[in-house]
């Protein structure tokens, strides 16, 4: 019965945990839009990715010779 006079406390302090850590996540602009993300792994990007600088692609060997 006395485990409850540290349970309580506790759980209220976790509870206000939560509670801070909603606001705050609303506060910060988590909950603008819920959409985007979303559809973004379903849309067809058929745009190549960009190419870093030095990077070599299968089609340009160092052994080919230029034309």
């Amino acid at each position: 019965m006395s485990i409850l006079f540290l349970l309580i406390p506790l759980g209220l302090l976790l509870l206000g945990f939560a509670i801070w850590a909603f606001f705050w996540a609303v506060g910060a602009g988590q909950f603008d839009d819920l959409d985007t993300p979303a559809w973004s792994v379903v849309m067809d990007d058929d745009s190549a990715p960009k190419k870093r600088a030095g990077e070599h692609t299968d089609s340009q060997s160092k052994t080919e010779s230029p034309e």
